[in-house]
């Protein structure tokens, strides 16, 4: 417990000295205020795995920084085993909105998954609430050691935009960090060819998608079309104004795909993946797809 909720805790246990009222009454309001502490302690430990710290906190974006909170651990104690099991020609990295698409706790957009790349050998290392500072520590800490892939899908960067505006050095602080991302994959698999995929299109904020065009902007510079590709899909998510098309986005959020949101991706992806793999095989050597350590059965 802080030192905040500590003294919060000895206010609330003062006695209740109002005239006339009974000791009984007292006494019960005292109980009442303490297990509204401790449901307030307990829920905020509960957030705390999938808390991040505010983007100004961290660091620069191309600066590998660690998510230190236990269910973050454990999380990536899981995909470095994923990573020594081997098999994987198609090595997806990046946020939740990559995560999703090949977890256990998502049984609709994981059988989403399976029907479009079976047979190509994907492996998902996408983990929630990262940043390009994350995605760094985590290829830099063996998530990309020894596994040798084919084609690398690189999807991140919306963490880092969040859903404030922050002007141009913002712009070029995010497109650093996934410069850091690309580099990294092509240093640890350099006879992989990288998928750039463009930051989708969010409407938490509108006041956020120029930022994103920009970032998305300098991406598709980086990209060769050779070893390096960009794909962008964001013209079949959204309108010319980022506006989301229905059904595309999560309605609660307007940042996670749905799962037609996730197969505009998906066809987006599967021409590259046959240009540079050839169809999908009958059979899959893949790993088997994690979750949240965390996360409830659904």
């Amino acid at each position: 417990m802080t030192r905040r909720a500590r003294a919060q805790l000895r206010i609330f246990l003062e006695p209740v000295s109002k005239p006339k009222v009974a000791a009984g009454f007292s006494r019960t309001l005292r109980v009442l205020k303490l297990l509204l502490v401790t449901c307030g302690s307990i829920a905020a430990a509960i957030a705390q795995p999938h808390a991040q710290a505010p983007a100004a906190s961290m660091g620069p974006a191309d600066r590998a920084t660690p998510r230190t909170d236990q269910n973050s651990m454990t999380a990536h104690a899981q995909l470095l085993e994923k990573a020594r099991a081997g098999g994987i020609d198609v090595y997806f990295v990046g946020d939740s909105i990559t995560r999703r698409w090949g977890a256990t706790d998502y049984p609709d957009l994981l059988a989403n998954w399976r029907q479009n790349f079976f047979g190509w050998n994907a492996g998902n290392f996408g983990w929630g609430a990262d940043r390009t500072q994350n995605i760094l520590w985590r290829l830099e800490h063996g998530e990309l050691d020894g596994v040798h892939p084919k084609v690398i899908v690189i999807q991140a960067g919306t963490n880092n935009i969040g859903a404030m505006p922050g002007g141009p050095d913002k712009v070029a602080d995010i497109t650093r960090g996934l410069r850091a991302i690309l580099d990294i994959c092509r240093q640890k698999a350099p006879r992989a060819t990288v998928i750039l995929t463009a930051i989708f299109p969010r409407n938490d904020n509108m006041a956020v998608m120029p930022e994103i065009d920009q970032v998305n902007a300098n991406l598709a510079r980086l990209a060769d079309g050779r070893t390096v590709r960009y794909l962008s899909v964001n013209d079949k998510l959204a309108d010319k104004d980022g506006r989301l098309f229905a059904g595309m986005m999560n309605e609660r959020d307007k940042l996670h795909p749905t799962l037609q949101g996730y197969q505009v991706w998906a066809d987006g992806l599967k021409p590259i993946l046959t240009d540079l793999l050839g169809p999908p095989a009958t059979t899959d050597h893949a790993p088997p797809p994690t979750g949240d350590p965390s996360a409830r059965p659904r």
